[in-house]
C-alpha cells in the first residue's frame, strides 16, 4: 500500500488461509524526496505529462518488488510461498465523477520482477458499475472488526481522513470525511521542512483561526451526502491558498488545519453513525496526540482507541486490507459494498497478472 500521503510504502506478509488474515511481518520503504515531488507534480496537468507518468509507474513497480523482496527476506520466507501481491498503487488522479480512478503502478513488471502474482487496480471496476470507487476497506472493516452488539466506527486517518461505521444489525456504511494529514504535512513541510508534525507538537503552539475553520468547512464536500470520496484533486495546497487571507501566522494555520481534521471526522460520526460507542482510529493520523485528543474532547460519549486493541495494528490495516482483496480477486468474490461506495451492485474488484 502506498497512499495519499505520499510518504513511502507499506508491505504486509499476510496469512490468509484463516478466518481473519493474520499480520506475519512487515516492511515500510519511505520514498525518495524526489520521488515524492514527481508524485506531487503529476497532479496536476503538465508537458508531457503521460511520458513521465509511465515512468514513475515503472519505478514504483521496482520500489514495490525491493519492499516485497526486502519483506520476504526478513520473513525468511520464498516467493514461491506467497500466493499473490496485492497492489492498490499510488493515485495520482481520482475522478469518480468522470468514471475513472488512476494510480500508477506496473504490475506486469510487479510480476516479472518478484516471480509473485499481482492483484491490481481495485478501484474501476466498482466506478464502472457507478461507484465512487472508495474507501475499499470498510469491506475489510466488516469482516474482520464488526461486533454483534457492540456499535463500532472505524477511521482512517492516513491522507484523507475514511470512516466505516459498524452499526449491528445494520448495512457497513464507509465513506471520506475529508483531509486527514495531508494538508498538515504540506503546510509544515513549506514552512519548517518537516515531512511531518510529530503528535501534533507545532499545531499544539498555535491558536485554532474560528474565520478561517468557517471558510475550511463551507467547501460544498463536507456536506455532501455520503457515499462520496475524495483526494489531491480537491484538498491541495491551492485549495488552501484560495482560504487564506495572507495575515494569518503560520503555526496557527496548522492548528486551524488540525481542528479541520478532527471537526470534519467529528461532523461525520454525529451525523452518520448515531449512537456509536467506540471508535477505533488507524493510519498514521492515529499517533497524532493532539489530534487525538480533540477527538476525545469532540466526543466525550465515544470509547476512543487505535485499532491495536481489536488486534489490527494501526500502521498496517490498509495493507492487510489490500491483501485480503487480493485473496478476494483471486477467489473470483465480490470485494465491494456498495452501501459504502454508491456502486449499483457487488463487484468483483482487480485484475490478475500471473507470474
Amino acid at each position: 500500500m502506498s497512499g495519499t500521503s505520499l510518504d513511502g510504502i507499506d508491505a504486509a506478509l499476510v496469512d490468509a488461509s484463516g478466518t481473519h488474515p493474520r499480520l506475519l511481518g512487515h516492511h515500510y520503504q519511505p520514498y525518495p524526496q524526489a520521488l515524492k515531488d514527481a508524485l506531487l507534480a503529476l497532479h496536476q496537468p503538465a508537458h508531457d505529462e503521460l511520458h513521465h507518468a509511465q515512468l514513475i509507474a515503472n519505478q514504483l513497480a521496482r520500489d514495490y518488488a525491493d519492499a516485497t523482496l526486502a519483506l520476504l527476506h526478513k520473513a525468511r520466507i520464498s516467493a514461491a510461498e506467497v500466493r499473490a501481491i496485492g497492489c492498490h498503487g499510488q493515485t495520482i488522479r481520482h475522478r469518480p465523477e468522470y468514471g475513472y480512478s488512476l494510480q500508477l503502478n506496473n504490475p506486469a513488471l510487479l510480476a516479472e520482477l518478484t516471480g509473485i502474482a499481482v492483484a491490481a487496480d481495485f478501484r474501476n471496476r466498482d466506478i464502472a458499475a457507478g461507484g465512487q470507487g472508495a474507501p475499499l476497506v470498510p469491506a475489510f472493516h466488516d469482516r474482520v472488526l464488526r461486533d454483534p452488539t457492540t456499535h463500532r466506527v472505524i477511521v482512517n486517518i492516513g491522507g484523507i481522513s475514511n470512516l466505516t461505521d459498524l452499526a449491528p444489525g445494520q448495512p457497513t456504511l464507509g465513506f471520506d470525511c475529508g483531509p486527514g494529514n495531508l494538508l498538515m504535512d504540506a503546510w509544515i513541510f513549506r514552512h519548517l521542512n518537516h515531512p511531518y508534525d510529530p503528535d501534533g507538537s507545532w499545531a499544539e503552539c498555535g491558536n485554532v483561526l474560528p474565520s478561517l475553520l468557517e471558510r475550511m468547512l463551507a467547501e460544498p464536500f463536507f456536506a455532501a451526502a455520503p457515499p462520496k470520496s475524495s483526494g489531491r484533486d480537491l484538498f491541495n495546497m491551492d485549495w488552501l491558498d484560495t482560504r487564506l487571507t495572507g495575515q494569518e501566522e503560520a503555526v496557527d494555520v496548522q492548528a486551524t488545519l488540525l481542528a479541520l481534521t478532527a471537526r470534519s471526522i467529528a461532523d461525520s460520526i454525529r451525523q452518520y453513525c448515531p449512537g456509536a460507542q467506540e471508535i477505533y482510529l488507524c493510519g498514521g493520523g492515529a499517533h497524532n496526540t493532539a489530534l487525538v485528543r480533540r477527538l476525545k474532547e469532540a466526543l466525550p460519549e465515544c470509547y476512543i482507541a487505535p485499532t491495536a486493541a481489536l488486534g489490527v495494528d494501526a500502521d498496517w490495516m490498509e495493507a492487510i486490507a489490500f491483501a485480503w482483496l487480493a485473496q478476494q480477486t483471486l477467489h473470483g468474490r465480490p470485494a465491494n459494498l456498495p452501501a459504502a461506495t454508491g456502486a449499483r451492485h457487488p463487484c468483483m474488484l482487480g485484475a490478475i497478472y500471473p507470474a
